[in-house]
This record gives C-alpha cells, sequence and structure tokens, in this order.
C-alpha cells in the first residue's frame, strides 16, 4: 500500500503506538513529522529510524495543551512539508484521579490536551486537504472513549467527545474525499512506568485472545486507514482490542 511521498503528523510519535504509526506510514513511503512534547533526542532516533526508509523525517517538539505550542508546531510543519495528508492524533494525557478530588484546573487541562489540541491540528490541516482532495485523519480514542472508568472521567469525557468530532469531521469534510476515523485499542504492550504497565498487564484476563496487542497491530490499522484501500471506511471508530467487552 504504497502511498509516496504523502506529508504525515504523527502526534505523540517518540514512542510506542505514536512511533509505530510513525514507522509504519514511513515504510509505506511518507514522509513523516515525529512530534514529541520535550524529548528530543527520542525524536530524533525514531526520525532516524524514518529516514532509513528513504523519507523526509520532521521533529517537532510541543505541548498538545498549549495552543500556541500547537500553532507554532503547525506553521513549522506547513513551512517545512507545504501541507499534510495524513494527520493521526495519537498523543494524549491520562492523569488518574477521583472526581471530587479533582480541580477544574486538572479537569480543563485534560480537556485541552486531548481534545484541544485535535481541533487545533485538524483545523490547521484541513484547508490543504480540502483544496488538494485527499486527506485521512485518524483519532486514537481508547476503551476510555466507550466504557468510561472510575478515577478518569475527564480522559473518559475528553476521548468520548474526540469520536464525536470523528463523526461530525466525517460527514462534513467526506464530499472533500477527507476519510476521518478513529481506532479504539485495547489493552497494549508500551514502555509505559512500572505502575501503568502493570495495570495494562492485568487487563489480560478480560480479552478472548488471551494477550496484549502490540503497538505494530495498532500501526498497522492506522496504516491500512491512511491508504487508498481505507478511503471509503470513514467515521467509524475501530476497536483493536482483541475481542475485549467494550
Amino acid at each position: 500500500m504504497s502511498m509516496q511521498r504523502r506529508k504525515a503528523l504523527i502526534t505523540g510519535a517518540g514512542r510506542n503506538i505514536g512511533r509505530a504509526i510513525a514507522l509504519r506510514l514511513a515504510r509505506s513511503g511518507c514522509d513523516v513529522v515525529i512530534h514529541t512534547r520535550a524529548d528530543k533526542a527520542q525524536a530524533e532516533t525514531v526520525a532516524e529510524a524514518a529516514r532509513a526508509f528513504g523519507v523526509e523525517a520532521l521533529v517537532c517538539l510541543g505541548d498538545i495543551g498549549s495552543r500556541d505550542d500547537m500553532r507554532r508546531m503547525t506553521e513549522r510543519v506547513l513551512a517545512g512539508f507545504g501541507h499534510v495528508d495524513i494527520l493521526a492524533n495519537v498523543a494524549a494525557v491520562r492523569p488518574d484521579n477521583g472526581f471530587l478530588q479533582m480541580s477544574f484546573e486538572e479537569w480543563q487541562r485534560v480537556i485541552d490536551a486531548n481534545l484541544g489540541s485535535v481541533f487545533h491540528l485538524t483545523q490547521a490541516c484541513l484547508p490543504g486537504m480540502v483544496e488538494r482532495r485527499w486527506g485521512r485523519i485518524i483519532n486514537l480514542t481508547g476503551m476510555n472513549s466507550i466504557r468510561g472508568y472510575a478515577k478518569r472521567t475527564h480522559i473518559a469525557a475528553s476521548k468520548h467527545a474526540v469520536w464525536g468530532l470523528t463523526k461530525a469531521l466525517a460527514r462534513e469534510f467526506g464530499p472533500h474525499n477527507i476519510a476521518v476515523n478513529a481506532i479504539s485499542p485495547g489493552p497494549t504492550e508500551t514502555d509505559h512506568e512500572p505502575a501503568f504497565a502493570e495495570r495494562i498487564r492485568k487487563q489480560v484476563s478480560e480479552i478472548p485472545l488471551d494477550r496484549l496487542g502490540t503497538t505494530e497491530e495498532i500501526a498497522a490499522l492506522a496504516g491500512f486507514l491512511a491508504s487508498e484501500a481505507g478511503g471509503f471506511i470513514s467515521g467509524q471508530m475501530i476497536g483493536a482490542n482483541g475481542a475485549a467487552e467494550t
């Protein structure tokens, strides 16, 4: 599924699912923007791996919860690549806290990061997609957007809103040949901090396939949705969760 010289922006691409998606798209021929919040060395490592596939890779740093950072990042991306064909909104923040203990500032921080960043980046990238009559937007939602979890009300609210945004954008921009979808990963093997990783491993008992997913499996789905072959799939939230109950 060659996508030679398509331009792709992937947030949260320094590690885990974002990294896997960036490298999958690079392997398919896309020039890629590797975004991460602050770890430039980590992002450069991913960019070097992408360049090994013969594509261009641009590193951009920025806090997804900061409107100014997102504006500066998109300005740099558009100056460097001219346009974005594929936008993968992967980065998110996921702090645990009980609802009654949660300050409004914490609530707003999660909404700004998980929902606001999708708004800002999508609004910046869409005009070029409309002009060229081709585009793919892939939003990562997750099981928080469906189930809701205790002590994660802010995350569940933000991700459920991203799902609503996905469906609405698919309808509004479908006439411009732009497909917009969401991926809802189930428990996935990542290099998160030990406490979070242990919690993920404990969820294996809920998965009929009896194992965690891999970042490469999520990336394979994203790669298909970003390709020409995936162009008739739009307005969907696709679960990659080993048949876990949602």
